[in-house]
C-alpha cells in the first residue's frame, strides 16, 4: 500500500456473514442509533452539530457497549469523512503521526476530511496526547475519542479544551428489547433468515442482565440462537433457560481506583447517612463482588460511626470497630456478616454530626485565631519545682464537689464548639450540658447553633 492510498473502508466489513451479530447490528444512520437522547435526541447538542456539518474534536465518555464506537462511524458517513480508526492499547507516537500525515495529504488532495478515533484513549500517556494537539487545533483531523474512563481524570487538560465532552449512558431496558428485536428481524445482516420463537420473558432477561450493555445482549443472543437445536418443526424455542445458559457471567462494572470506587463508597456514605440500610447494602455488595478491600469498606463504616451518629447513638462507633476489627480476624467471606450489621445499625440510628463540626470549628480558631496560652491552674504540676512556678495552684477537682463538678474556667475565653443536637442519646447529653452552661454564665443564645451546617462535600 502506498503512502496515500485510502486502507479498506471497515464499515464495508460489517455485513460480512462471519462478523459478530454485535458488529452487524451496528447502525449505519442517525436514524437507527438507540439511545443517548440527551444529547443527540432531536435539537440536541450532538444532533445541531452533525446536522450543521460543524464538528469540533469530540471525546465519548460512558461504559461499554452504549454505542461510542458506533457513533463515530455515522458521523464519519454523515459528514462523508474518511475513517481512521485507532486503539490506544496497540497505537504508538509513529503511527499517530503517520495517520496525521495522510489526513493532512487527504485534506489537501482531495478537500476530505478524516475522522481520527481513538478507542479507549484514556490509555495514551501525556506524550501520545500532546501529539495530537496541533493538529486537533489546526484541524487537519477531527478527533473522536472513546473512553470508559473519567476524562476529567485521564486526558490533559489542553486536549479536554479543544474537545467536547459527550458522557453516554447505559441503554435501558426497553432500548435493549427493540435492538434484539430488530436483529431478529433483520434478514440482511441479523438472525431473520433463522427460525426463532423468542418467548418474552427470555427477552427481558437478556435486556435486564446486560446491564444497558447492547453488544452483551446481542453476543448473548447470538450465542443462544446458533448453539440450540431446532425442535421437531424446525425451529428454535428461545425460553429463559436459554437465555441463562447464553449469557457470561455477570461482570461487574467497578474500577478500585477511579470513578466507580469514588462515586459508589460515596453513595454507600450518603446512603447510610440518610438512613436508607437498604441502599448502603446495596452499594457495598457492589463493592466487595467488585473486589473493593474490605478492610477499605470498614473503615469508611468507622469515620460514618463517629461523623453522622456520634453521640446520638454511641453503641455506633463500637459496633462500627468491632466489625474493623472483625475483618482482619475472619476475613471474606464471612467478614461481610459483621460489615452488614455495622451498616445496618449506622443506618438506622439516630443521627447527628455535632462532634464533627465541634472539632472542624475547634481547629479553625487554632488554625486561624491567636494561639490561647494554657492557664497556670490547668498546667501540669507532676514534676519537682512545678509549684514554684505556680503550675497547678488553685486547681479545683471535680469529683470533690457536689455531682462532680465545679465552676471552673477551662479555657481564657468563651467559647462554644460542641452543640449537641436532641437526637437520641444526644438529647440527655444536651439537657445537662445546657444547665452546666447555664451555671458558668453562658446563655442559651450563645449555645445555639446551625445543627444542618457543616456538609463536608464529596462524601
Amino acid at each position: 500500500m502506498s503512502l496515500f492510498q485510502e486502507p479498506p473502508d471497515e464499515n464495508a466489513l460489517h455485513a460480512a456473514g462471519d462478523a459478530p451479530l454485535a458488529l452487524r447490528m451496528r447502525p449505519r444512520t442517525l436514524e437507527e442509533f438507540v439511545g443517548q437522547d440527551h444529547f443527540l435526541g432531536q435539537e440536541r447538542l450532538l444532533w445541531r452539530m452533525i446536522r450543521a456539518d460543524r464538528l469540533a474534536s469530540l471525546i465519548f465518555y460512558g461504559p461499554p457497549g452504549t454505542g461510542k464506537t458506533s457513533l463515530a462511524h455515522i458521523i464519519a458517513g454523515r459528514t462523508e469523512a474518511h475513517f481512521d480508526p485507532v486503539n490506544a492499547t496497540t497505537s504508538n507516537v509513529s503511527e499517530l503521526r503517520d495517520l496525521i500525515t495522510r489526513a493532512a495529504e487527504r485534506k489537501r488532495r482531495a478537500g476530505r476530511r478524516t475522522v481520527l478515533f481513538i478507542d479507549e484513549l484514556h490509555r495514551f500517556n501525556r506524550a501520545q496526547q500532546d501529539v495530537l494537539l496541533p493538529d486537533v487545533e489546526k484541524g487537519t483531523v477531527i478527533l473522536i475519542g472513546a473512553t470508559t474512563h473519567n476524562p476529567f481524570h485521564s486526558i490533559n487538560s489542553p486536549l479536554l479544551s479543544r474537545s467536547q465532552i459527550f458522557q453516554f449512558k447505559p441503554l435501558d431496558k426497553n432500548q435493549i428489547c427493540a435492538l434484539l428485536r430488530r436483529a431478529l428481524s433483520d434478514e440482511e445482516r441479523g438472525l431473520g433468515a433463522v427460525p426463532v420463537d423468542m418467548e418474552e420473558e427470555a427477552l427481558d432477561f437478556l435486556a435486564e442482565i446486560s446491564d444497558g450493555d447492547a453488544r452483551r445482549a446481542l453476543s448473548a443472543l447470538e450465542v443462544g440462537t446458533l448453539s440450540a437445536e431446532p425442535g421437531p418443526n424446525g425451529r428454535i424455542h428461545f425460553d429463559l433457560h436459554l437465555a441463562q445458559d447464553s449469557i457470561q457471567q455477570k461482570a461487574i462494572l467497578y474500577d478500585r481506583d477511579e470513578d466507580e470506587h469514588y462515586d459508589t463508597i460515596s453513595a454507600f456514605i450518603k446512603s447510610m447517612r440518610g438512613s436508607d440500610p437498604d441502599a448502603a447494602l446495596y452499594w457495598m455488595a457492589k463493592m466487595l463482588e467488585g473486589g473493593e478491600d474490605p478492610g477499605f469498606v470498614a473503615r469508611r463504616i468507622v469515620i460514618c460511626a463517629a461523623e453522622d451518629v456520634g453521640n446520638a447513638a454511641p453503641l455506633a462507633l463500637v459496633l462500627a470497630t468491632a466489625a474493623q476489627q472483625a475483618v482482619e480476624f475472619v476475613g471474606m467471606p464471612e467478614a461481610k456478616i459483621p460489615l452488614a450489621q455495622a451498616v445496618t445499625y449506622i443506618a438506622c440510628a439516630p443521627k447527628s454530626n455535632a462532634s464533627y463540626l465541634a472539632i472542624a470549628a475547634a481547629e479553625k480558631d487554632v488554625q486561624e485565631g491567636r494561639t490561647l496560652p494554657v492557664p497556670d491552674y490547668l498546667k501540669s504540676s507532676a514534676y519537682p519545682g512545678a509549684e514554684r512556678l505556680g503550675h497547678g495552684q488553685g486547681y479545683r477537682y471535680a469529683h470533690s464537689y457536689k455531682d462532680h463538678w465545679v465552676e471552673q474556667d477551662y479555657i481564657p475565653t468563651t467559647r462554644i464548639y460542641y452543640r449537641p443536637t436532641e437526637q437520641g442519646h444526644e438529647m440527655k447529653q444536651k439537657q445537662r450540658l445546657d444547665a452546666l452552661r447555664r451555671a458558668r454564665g453562658i446563655t442559651d443564645e450563645e449555645t445555639k447553633g446551625d445543627e444542618t451546617a457543616g456538609d463536608p462535600g464529596g462524601m
